[in-house]
């Protein structure tokens, strides 16, 4: 049966006590309101059923801390006291010292049980009902649970009845989704480019000039009449030679960022509220600021 501090199960764990919380109440004594101490936590079962008040005794027992069941306890929030039903100081020696890093078994509370069942309730007076005095209980740990012994863990006694008020919040969610698609591609253009190279050619120019010594008669030897004769000369030209080149153009980054933005919403929401019929008969409510003791 494993045991969990209040606030570890239930963050909201104060909505059960309008918003208050119950730790650092004071802690008296119902048999002659004398202080006993202040409760530093709760410990709740598996379910979420208050099982123990964590009592820090201060000076009463040198700062001892131990564990109240809360059925041995009555709650008072408009006084912020708890007072704890039979309690004695031999009791609270008698019982094992809790610590907040401190792994509670079975065989803890055993002990625990043990103390409040060697002095049983002699009266239910304290209890304001009839309540039966403790009896002797099957304590085999593997069968054991707490509605066995009602005198330590049950808070509704016989002239006590319980009515849960429920009311709705608002829980905020975000569900994500899928609200669009960018595609980033590329694609091929053409288009006509035109590019000017300058060529050369080369030509062959005839020239017939008379020369200056021009009707000298010409020496001998020097006049050679031969047929087929003829002086040649290699003529170049330059041709374009035009071909394509891929470069480098610019690099295009895809990425996403992310903008944020307050959503409004609102809903109607349900609470339930206590209406009280008497018939004709006198009620008291204790949460009335006036009501007094």
């Amino acid at each position: 049966m494993a045991l969990h501090k209040l606030e570890d199960f239930d963050t909201n764990y104060r909505d059960s006590f309008d918003g208050d919380d119950i730790k650092d109440y004071e802690v008296y004594s119902d048999r002659d309101n004398e202080k006993v101490g202040t409760v530093k936590n709760i410990l709740v079962d598996e379910d979420g059923r208050f099982r123990y008040l964590v009592v820090d005794t201060g000076f009463w027992i040198f700062g001892k801390q131990v564990l109240l069941p809360v059925g041995r306890s009555r709650i008072d929030q408009n006084q912020r006291h708890v007072y704890a039903v039979g309690f004695t100081k031999e009791q609270a020696e008698s019982l094992p010292e809790f610590s907040d890093d401190l792994k509670i078994d079975d065989a803890y509370e055993e002990r625990v049980r043990g103390v409040y069942r060697d002095r049983p309730l002699e009266s239910s007076a304290a209890l304001g009902s009839t309540a039966p005095a403790a009896k002797t209980v099957d304590s085999d740990r593997s069968t054991y649970n707490y509605q066995q012994e009602p005198d330590l863990y049950d808070m509704n006694q016989p002239d006590r009845q319980s009515l849960k008020l429920y009311e709705e919040r608002l829980i905020a969610n975000k569900t994500r989704r899928k609200a669009g698609e960018v595609s980033v591609g590329k694609r091929v253009e053409t288009e006509t480019e035109r590019v000017s190279v300058p060529v050369e050619k080369e030509r062959v120019v005839v020239e017939r000039v008379t020369p200056n010594d021009a009707g000298r008669p010409a020496a001998p030897g020097e006049a050679n009449f031969r047929e087929g004769e003829a002086a040649r000369m290699e003529i170049y030209e330059e041709t374009p030679d035009i071909r394509k080149e891929a470069v480098l153009r610019e690099e295009v980054r895809v990425r996403k960022e992310t903008d944020r933005e307050m959503v409004n919403a609102e809903e109607t929401v349900r609470r339930e509220e206590l209406d009280l019929d008497a018939s004709d008969r006198p009620v008291v409510d204790k949460n009335d600021p006036n009501y007094h003791r």
